[in-house]
């Protein structure tokens, strides 16, 4: 029997969840679909400055999985910079964090707002 996934845990939800080309060129390929505790992860990391220790204690998992899903997210983020095709932030197995957890130090915690 398969191990359950664990589930990441959130500060911040994406304020805008569909990313394309603006000039209407959009190709006719599927949208690129980034997880929200991938886009979590180029949160903390690319704009909150984390290690990746220190994003995997605030999302509650080992820091190779913190690796292996910053890896994953970057490599969605530049497909659809050099494909030209949409991005859309949704689903993963994630919680919403509700601020009890001495590990977030998110000033963007969307319980601590």
């Amino acid at each position: 029997m398969p191990r359950p996934c664990k589930r990441r845990r959130i500060c911040a939800l994406p304020g805008c969840r569909r990313f394309g080309v603006l000039d209407g060129s959009l190709k006719k390929q599927p949208p690129v679909i980034m997880t929200l505790d991938e886009f979590e992860t180029i949160r903390l990391i690319d704009l909150e400055g984390l290690r990746q220790q220190q994003s995997a204690e605030q999302m509650d998992v080992a820091r190779a999985t913190v690796q292996a899903i910053y890896a994953e997210a970057r490599k969605k983020l530049a497909i659809c910079l050099m494909q030209g095709r949409e991005l859309r932030i949704e689903g993963g197995e994630y919680l919403l964090c509700d601020g009890s957890n001495q590990n977030c130090r998110c000033c963007h915690c969307c319980k601590k707002q």
